[in-house]
Order: structure tokens, then sequence, then C-alpha cells
């Protein structure tokens, strides 16, 4: 079978997302703005699935278990037109968990647990807050999702998802992955061992 075609969605924003909190796993509503861009991913979507000459109904659509992302999708797919609840939930695509963090600033963190701050600064992938993951982890559970794809796929997901699937790819390092902004309403492309970015 051929490597398969992603269509990956990053959540909208959210309040957390705008003032800098880390959400990981906490189940935190989409914003004005979020939906906004959620309704933007849509376009892209559709304008992609034009080019590429495919059905939106062609292809399955898959969210992480997260608020955040099932809003997301279910926008998009209110804008496509689509049953809105008809997709699937893969629990491998939830956020990254920052345990303890979750819910604090980069700045508040960085206070509370001054030398895992520290050490994650130097090695973000393989060092997590206490009771969170590593990108490590996070990269061992989206390889399996991505090996269990049947086909070309429509997910939404998170920024710490889409970074570890670029590097179970081979399409970028750890450090380079771990400084990337994946961004909102906008559409990545996996396709072909490459990934294109469409906003």
């Amino acid at each position: 079978m051929p490597a398969p075609t992603i269509y990956y969605l990053r959540h909208g924003e959210t309040e957390w997302n705008a003032l800098g909190r880390l959400q990981g796993t906490r189940d935190i509503a989409l914003n004005a703005r979020g939906r906004s861009q959620a309704v933007q991913a849509a376009g892209i979507l559709a304008d992609l699935f034009a080019r590429d000459g495919r059905g939106k109904t062609s292809l399955p659509y898959v969210s992480s278990p997260l608020g955040r992302a099932r809003q997301t999708m279910e926008i998009v797919r209110s804008k496509l037109e689509l049953p809105v609840a008809d997709y699937a939930l893969d629990d491998r695509l939830r956020e990254i968990g920052y345990g303890a963090w979750e819910g604090l600033t980069l700045a508040e963190s960085d206070a509370a647990d001054p030398q895992v701050y520290a050490r994650r600064l130097v090695d973000k992938w393989t060092v997590a807050p206490k009771g969170g993951e590593t990108y490590a982890d996070v990269q061992v559970r989206m390889r399996d999702w991505y090996n269990s794809l049947e086909g070309d796929t429509v997910a939404v997901a998170h920024g710490g998802t889409a970074r570890a699937l670029m590097v179970s790819l081979g399409l970028e390092t750890a450090a380079s992955a771990a400084e990337l902004y994946i961004e909102q309403g906008t559409v990545y492309v996996f396709r072909d061992g490459r990934l294109a970015k469409y906003s």
C-alpha cells in the first residue's frame, strides 16, 4: 500500500492558548478566534480536495478525543456540509501531557520546577514535567497511529502530536521539531514523504 496522505489540522485557539498556558490533556473550549480558525481551515480543506480531485466523503475523518479538537472537527464538517458527528476518535491523537505544569505559563512552570525546566530547555524531546509525557513518548503513539492507517485520512489533533508525527516520519529532527510553531487555521498535508502547509 502506498504511504497514506494525511490532511492534518491543529485545533483552533482556546483562551489558554491566548494566555500562553500549557493545556496538555485539559479540556479547554475554543474561543471566538478558534472557531473562526476552524472555519478557515474548512475552506482550505475544501480547496485542497478540489485541487486533488477527491470528494469530501471519500476518506475517513478522525479526531483527538479532547474537546478543542472535537469542536474544530465538528465546525469543519459542518462547513463541508457533512454529518457533524460522523467521525472517529483516537486516543493516540491526544495532546502531550504536561502533568504538573498543565494550566501554567512557561514562566510559572520555571518558578514551580526550575531544575526540570532548565533540563527541558536543553532537551525538550526526552524531559517531561512530573506526571507528564515526553515528546519521545508521543512520537511512539503517533507512529503507532500512522502505522494503523488504512488509507488517506483527515485528522484533527494538536501541536505536540504534529511535531511528534513529523519526527516519526523523518521530516524533522527532534531538536528542530521541538521549536516549531504549529499554526491554527491551517492544513498540513503529509504526502509522499514530504510536508506542505496551506494557510
